[in-house]
């Protein structure tokens, strides 16, 4: 599958069959396209992966985002106290969180090119996550991706496409 058609035919899947995706599926696949991804050079994002169910129901109880039974949680954290030594303020402000969104994007299109369904999930308690997996303070979760089969099948809402301007801004429904 090439990119394009990864990115146009991905969607969030909430609804997941039981099937159990394998760790090794998690970790040599998605995972690797996480680390894969553009960053400002710090690579201070961290992975912590839950398939324990347990785990996962306690972290579903702090997470009102997070629907379904999926098979794996990632948890895209970063490293605050790397961010801050190596990019200073922005990169703990801006750096770190652009750098898991742009991780969690690539492990989302690696999910969907192998059959997987995932759903970023920004409705959490981050410092409830934190304290469920025993993170250190200066390991903040900033994102969950649910990780499982899909149980739906989701079709892509229409895009506008009345959104690129070139080398300056003029829209006439301004005017």
């Amino acid at each position: 599958m090439d990119v394009l058609t990864a990115m146009k035919n991905r969607r969030s899947i909430r609804k997941f069959t039981a099937d159990v995706v394998e760790d090794s599926v998690l970790r040599d696949l998605i995972l690797e396209a996480g680390i894969w991804a553009p960053t400002g050079n710090a690579q201070g994002w961290r992975f912590v992966v839950i398939t324990d169910r347990q785990i996962l129901n306690r972290i579903k109880s702090v997470s009102p985002g997070l629907l379904g039974n999926p098979s794996a949680v990632i948890v895209v954290c970063h490293d605050l106290a790397y961010a801050l030594k190596t990019g200073g303020e922005f990169g703990v402000k801006t750096a770190s969180l652009m750098d898991t969104a742009m991780a969690a994007q690539n492990i989302m299109l690696a999910a969907h090119a192998r059959g997987l369904g995932t759903c970023a999930v920004a409705s959490f308690h981050p410092e409830a996550v934190q304290r469920i997996i025993e993170l250190p303070e200066h390991i903040c979760p900033q994102l969950l991706i649910t990780v499982g089969i899909p149980g739906e099948v989701c079709t892509a809402p229409k895009r506008n496409h009345d959104v690129i301007w070139f080398n300056s801004y003029e829209d006439e429904r301004d005017a």
